[in-house]
């Protein structure tokens, strides 16, 4: 009965003090909780993958047709409409997610900050001497017998610990000494590191999604430009001035395969130009912030009105010239009387085994001219050249006429972002590498080597802890035994 009264005594002083908690300490417990870091990372990964899913701020026809795939016909509509109401067509700029964001970074701080005094107080906590009796119940221990006494000991001792990067301390006992070491225990707070490094890279990715911007740009050869489109449909200014001034592809052999595309771009500010940079695919180009990544290409719908035909023409004894044309134009082989008319171009010409020319796709995959050649007023030939096949320069007269480009009628596809919180993010991926490799492969050791006078012999015992790599550290103790050895040969 006894029993029962104090039971409920103490029960009824529990209730009393879970009433005396604050609304305070209710929701720091709360916020501190492991599970609700569980929970929260959990959200943000099951949301991010639906992110990934769906294509961000893209055309609704797009994602309709990934949601047909997926659901069907029938339910892509509802679901797009589902998703849509939810936010997941934006939900990088959405304010759920990034409430989530801010939820787990309170959530890390503040679990940090509740279990933060302890890990201080085991990384501040002095090496104190222990025990006989507690030393041997170490996890980590060697005991080995020396024939020497002790005062002769103590120096091989602190040398073989000294070989082994340990700072120490002495401390004098009734029938020897202890030498007690300890290292690494600042690396402890490796974790925290970790933890703020995530912290960084949060701040970092919000900066740059509430200030940056993300859009494109579609800039022909020769043209200039001082805003982008967003992703949003909405225009941004640059604050300064960019132009294409040429656009060149390169494909492999003589396949439609582009191996490189090159855009040679310039910036222009207050009337001057700044900066001139040639960009391809992972080689941006960047200013003010703000950054220009090499993307697509395309020709220009009816380009061919502004194109400029560029041939360098050689007549037959060695005399050259570089024409810069247009559709139409008409031109002289020097030191002949022969003349070219420009009647026809195609950008991918494709010739059949009959002769029969045609064009197989609006790129300039394969681009050719038509001329129409005249001597003294009189036609007298018609030919395709083709830039990307030499063999068709040369005209049977022996005169030549080099196709080297067709400028003005591409534009490049340039995407463009400004990220402000970019270098945020940076330095919070090297302080989670720097915190992880502390965190894994660094530890916190401690040490205790006894040496007690037994029968005109030293008995040494090694204790020892760490909170990680148990392995590493008991071979960093046969090290020492085995320098100990080594020293105390000969010494009596």
């Amino acid at each position: 009965m006894l029993k029962f009264i104090i039971k409920t005594l103490r029960g009824i002083g529990n209730l009393e003090q879970e009433k005396r908690k604050s609304f305070v300490d209710n929701i720091w417990e709360a916020l501190a909780s492991v599970k609700l870091a569980i929970i929260i990372f959990a959200l943000i990964s099951l949301t991010s993958i639906v992110g990934t899913i769906l294509e961000q701020r893209a055309d609704p026809a797009r994602n309709l047709q990934i949601l047909a795939k997926l659901f069907g016909e029938t339910l892509a509509p509802s679901m797009f409409n589902f998703f849509d109401t939810l936010g997941f067509m934006d939900m990088y700029h959405s304010w759920w997610f990034t409430g989530l964001l801010v939820i787990f970074s309170v959530n890390l701080v503040i679990c940090s900050l509740d279990r933060l005094p302890r890990i201080w107080r085991l990384v501040k906590e002095p090496i104190e001497p222990l025990p006989e009796e507690r030393l041997k119940k170490f996890a980590i221990t060697r005991e080995i017998m020396l024939k020497a006494k002790p005062d002769k000991v103590k120096s091989a001792v602190a040398e073989a610990i000294k070989s082994t990067r340990f700072r120490f301390q002495e401390v004098g006992e009734e029938k020897g000494f202890q030498l007690l070491a300890q290292k690494g225990n600042y690396t402890r707070l490796g974790v925290y590191l970790t933890h703020f490094s995530i912290l960084f890279i949060l701040v970092g990715v919000i900066i740059g999604v509430r200030f940056g911007f993300s859009g494109f740009l579609n800039l022909p050869e020769g043209a200039v430009s001082n805003a982008i489109i967003s992703n949003t449909d909405k225009e941004i200014p640059l604050g300064f001035d960019i132009r294409c001034d040429n656009f060149d592809v390169e494909f492999y052999d003589m396949s439609d395969m582009p191996r490189e595309y090159r855009s040679w771009l310039t910036i222009m500010k207050d009337g001057r130009e700044v900066l001139k940079k040639d960009i391809a695919v992972n080689d941006p180009l960047t200013y003010e912030g703000i950054t220009f990544y090499q993307a697509s290409y395309g020709l220009i719908p009816n380009g061919m009105n502004r194109g400029i035909f560029i041939f360098n023409v050689v007549s037959k004894d060695g005399k050259s010239t570089t024409l810069n044309l247009r559709f139409g134009d008409t031109f002289q082989i020097p030191g002949t009387n022969l003349s070219g008319k420009i009647v026809d171009f195609s950008p991918a010409l494709r010739i059949d085994e009959h002769g029969h020319s045609s064009t197989y796709a609006n790129m300039m995959n394969n681009p050719a001219v038509y001329i129409d050649f005249s001597e003294s007023g009189k036609q007298t030939a018609s030919a395709w050249i083709l830039k990307r096949h030499p063999e068709t320069w040369q005209l049977p007269d022996g005169n030549r006429i080099e196709f080297l480009d067709l400028w003005g009628v591409e534009y490049t596809g340039l995407q463009v972002r400004r990220d402000p919180g970019v270098w945020v993010v940076y330095l919070g991926c090297i302080t989670m590498s720097i915190g992880l490799f502390i965190a894994f492969f660094m530890s916190h050791r401690k040490m205790w080597v006894k040496i007690t006078e037994d029968k005109s012999n030293s008995k040494i015992l090694i204790a020892a802890t760490t909170n990680k790599n148990r392995a590493a550290f008991e071979r960093k103790i046969d090290k020492i035994i085995s320098v100990l050895i080594k020293k105390m040969e000969g010494v009596k």
